[in-house]
């Protein structure tokens, strides 16, 4: 609810702002909206090639094509590749990084060392046959250089680049080479006004900034330049004209924040043979103006990129601009592409003007007298026949008036009042145009818009509207498009970005399969021969197929289609089955017939129309039959899939099996058994544990407790921790029954701490059999005191057990001495003997 209330606000908020803004009524985004047919994913693409080494920002593009060189300005560097083959490796290259002196000046300012403080190429153009021009922002501190074009190597001296080159790599910038002059429009220094200057040449020039700044904090995006003094019955002048974006003078507010101005988008011009005023506009300006250039909601789209074309003359120049959302619209996002003339820019500049109204601080219609000649206009024959041959010779009263006048009161909009094209969700970032011919005898203008992550839309003018053939993901890691060139020798599309540069075909015409999908694709590059969709400019034109405007004629009924494989599927009644239908485009509708009645998409009779495929739910018998499915687009059905559906209510009898029921009962039985089976065996195996763990327990019982003699009630019984009870030795080992020393009551057990490697004595295990007879006694022995330091190092001389106490006399000769006299004897002796490092926990 939340998001149908949102999108209703937004659609009543550019109603209002249209009827604020005098707007005619137009179509509405969905109608101006446009989904490419195809989506060529990165994993997808084939013919491209890639060019990348180890630097970044592959932005400044210089193609040229009769040479088949591609000179591309990188950060600290400059590659010349072959236009042919980016990817060849035969590339050459000049290394120009900041120095680090000034990497460490850009740093002590604040810069940031990671992006900003690098020499960043943000120009590179042909000066004359033998160099090329370039500059770099040389980590804040701008240089200019004449490259040889045939040694392709820096020379010895720089020129000064704050005049020429932004200090900032982020800045809006834009430069042409006219006739030897270099035309650039940016900030080029930290303090500075935004500025149109024109170097290298005998009259540099730059734009006034009192009492009027003819620049509000403009951003600039492109220039180009038109010769309009070809052919002109009037001998008009050669212009440059300049694109950006500035803040409004106009409206002093904005709808979404009262304290911030509305930028709007402009288009500027200049004189090539202006050379500035005598007294008044010296080294400046005489011919600048500027208008605002309008596409879809003014004050809130901000200009992003711009190209132009021409047919061949001047008179047929269109320019292509692309527009984005303003900041003020943070959950929206959308790009608006409009079409303009080059009539439609001359009709505003030759319109009325506009002047400052400093009471209301506000630019308003200017309605007073204008002087003669025309204030801003270039010198004309007409001009010339009055005496003013040049923009010096042009009286006072012009000049003051172009000095507080700069603005024209006229917009320039698009063709048609309305943009071509308004893609919701959708960033555009870079425009390239080419005009094709088609086999209509039409010439068709296709547009590649490069987008914000790493996108290309290809796009067909067709009447007042656009038809975006494909879109074709160019880089896998998201990243802006910042350049894109097209060369008409190589068919080629080059994509410049921070990550490196990328060469795409034209057109792919292989990809589309059959007549209709060649046909539907409506791309002005290709067309089908009978066989195969090939390239129109390599194809001879006899027997093609081609349809643009409608894109649903020239194919017939089978041609170029292959049937699809009929596929066989085989379920149980109540199971669910989805049967397959890829549309590879996304213009399409999937039309499914079933025994050749049409298959209702909105979920009755347990079928399912999806982006997948049909899916049938909780099968009946019914449901078997033949399945076809169509992909419908612009009144043309082509067949996709063919599938043979079967139901079955149970499932199939062997041949040689048993009646169903009995072979179920059977198999009932045989677990039953089984079950069984398993539960006695288990019963059994638990009945033989239980004997082995009691038997286990009576036997520890027997050997583990000693008995010596009857007990009296003066003893006293202690439960050693340890679980073994070591024996005494093999001469105290003469009976396993019970052990019986007749000569005293107090026994030694070891505990549990582990046998020293030198005793001689060794653990028995739980069950023995009967051991034979012990040996005759050595002589030592005699007394019995021998044996025990042989029992005392197996307990590691640390764990005494008082079992029992009794007051009888030993009736053994071998323990004939007082047993607690020679303990003591052995204890005294244990004080000089170092024990081990950590004692056993049993010790008493």
């Amino acid at each position: 609810m939340s998001g149908g209330t949102d999108h209703l606000l937004r659609a009543l908020f550019m109603a209002v702002v249209a009827a604020a803004t005098g707007y005619a009524s137009r179509r509405s985004a969905t109608d101006l909206d446009a989904t490419p047919r195809t989506t060529v994913t990165f994993d997808e693409l084939s013919g491209v090639r890639f060019f990348s080494v180890h630097t970044l920002n592959y932005s400044t593009l210089l193609l040229e094509d009769d040479r088949g060189i591609l000179y591309v300005g990188a950060r600290g560097a400059i590659f010349a590749l072959n236009s042919t083959d980016v990817a060849d490796g035969s590339h050459r290259t000049i290394r120009w990084e900041a120095s680090p002196e000034k990497q460490m000046d850009c740093l002590q300012k604040g810069k940031n060392n990671k992006t900003e403080c690098f020499n960043h190429v943000r120009f590179l153009q042909r000066l004359n046959s033998t160099h090329l021009y370039t500059c770099g922002t040389y980590a804040f501190h701008p240089l200019c250089a004449a490259i040889d074009a045939d040694r392709f190597t820096l020379p010895s001296h720089f020129e000064e680049g704050k005049e020429k080159c932004p200090y900032d790599p982020a800045r809006g910038y834009t430069g042409l080479i006219v006739d030897g002059g270099l035309y650039t429009a940016t900030r080029y220094e930290f303090r500075s006004l935004p500025d149109i200057r024109r170097n290298l040449h005998q009259r540099p020039l730059k734009t006034e900034e009192s009492p009027l700044h003819w620049l509000n904090d403009a951003e600039f995006v492109a220039s180009v330049l038109v010769r309009e003094s070809k052919d002109s019955p009037v001998g008009d002048d050669d212009k440059i004209y300049y694109f950006f974006t500035e803040r409004a003078g106009e409206e002093t507010t904005s709808f979404f924040d009262k304290s911030q101005a509305a930028r709007v988008a402009r288009v500027a011009r200049v004189c090539k043979s202006d050379v500035g005023g005598k007294k008044i506009l010296q080294r400046k300006w005489t011919s600048f103006m500027k208008a605002r250039l309008v596409c879809y909601i003014p004050y809130y789209e901000v200009l992003r990129s711009v190209c132009s074309l021409d047919a061949g003359s001047w008179a047929s120049t269109v320019f292509y601009a692309a527009f984005t959302l303003s900041a003020q619209w943070r959950t929206m996002e959308a790009s608006a592409v409009c079409r303009y003339s080059i009539s439609a820019v001359q009709q505003a500049f030759e319109g009325p003007y506009m002047e400052y109204q400093d009471s209301a601080r506000k630019w308003s219609r200017y309605d007073g007298a204008v002087p003669e000649p025309r204030p801003g206009s270039c010198i004309t024959d007409n001009s010339r026949r009055k005496g003013y041959n040049s923009s010096q010779d042009l009286p006072n009263s012009v000049l003051d008036f172009v000095k507080l006048h700069p603005l024209m009161f006229e917009e320039v909009k698009p063709g048609g009042g309305e943009p071509l094209l308004v893609k919701k969700n959708v960033a555009y970032s870079r425009l390239a145009v080419d005009r094709v011919q088609a086999l209509d005898g039409h010439a068709y203008d296709v547009l590649f818009m490069g987008t914000g992550d790493g996108w290309i839309h290809k796009a067909v003018v067709v009447g007042s509207g656009i038809h975006i053939v494909d879109e074709v993901q160019v880089f896998r890691d998201p990243q802006p498009v910042e350049s894109l060139v097209i060369s008409h020798a190589q068919r080629s599309l080059y994509v410049g970005a921070a990550s490196g540069i990328l060469q795409v075909p034209l057109a792919s015409c292989a990809q589309y399969a059959s007549c209709y999908d060649c046909v539907l694709a409506r791309d002005p590059y290709c067309a089908w021969d009978g066989r195969a969709c090939r390239p129109t400019a390599t194809t001879a034109s006899t027997g093609l197929v081609q349809d643009i405007q409608s894109g649903n004629k020239g194919c017939r009924s089978s041609s170029g289609r292959g049937f699809p494989t009929w596929k066989n599927r085989t379920v149980l009644q109540g199971d669910d089955v989805l049967l397959p239908c890829d549309q590879r485009s996304n213009l399409a509708r999937a039309v499914w017939l079933l025994n050749g009645s049409k298959v209702p998409g909105s979920g009755q009779d347990r079928l399912r129309v999806g982006v997948d495929g049909l899916l049938v739910t909780d099968t009946l018998p019914q449901h078997s039959g033949e399945y076809r499915c169509y992909g419908e687009e612009r009144g043309l059905r082509t067949l996709l899939a063919a599938y043979s559906l079967s139901v079955l209510p149970e499932l199939p009898d062997s041949p040689t099996a048993a009646p169903r029921p009995h072979a179920a009962s059977q198999t009932d039985g045989d677990m039953k058994v089984a079950y069984v089976s398993a539960i006695v065996a288990l019963v059994v195996l638990c009945a033989v544990l239980s004997g082995v763990l009691l038997y286990m327990s009576c036997l520890e019982k027997r050997k583990g407790k000693y008995v010596l003699g009857e007990p009296r009630p003066a003893s006293v019984e202690l439960q050693t921790v340890s679980a073994n009870c070591l024996r005494k030795g093999r001469r105290e080992e003469e009976e396993e029954e019970e052990l019986t020393y007749p000569d005293g009551c107090l026994r030694i057990i070891p505990g549990e701490a582990p046998t020293a490697p030198t005793s001689p004595v060794k653990e028995l295990p739980a069950v023995v059999p009967p051991l034979p007879p012990p040996p005759p006694l050595p002589a030592e022995l005699t007394n019995g005191v021998g044996a025990l330091p042989n029992v005392l190092r197996k307990m590691n001389g640390n764990s005494y057990m008082l079992l029992q106490q009794q007051e009888e006399p030993l009736a053994s000769p071998l323990y004939s001495a007082s047993f607690t006299e020679e303990l003591s004897k052995i204890l005294e002796k244990r004080k000089h003997t170092q024990l081990v490092e950590k004692l056993d926990e049993s010790s008493v």
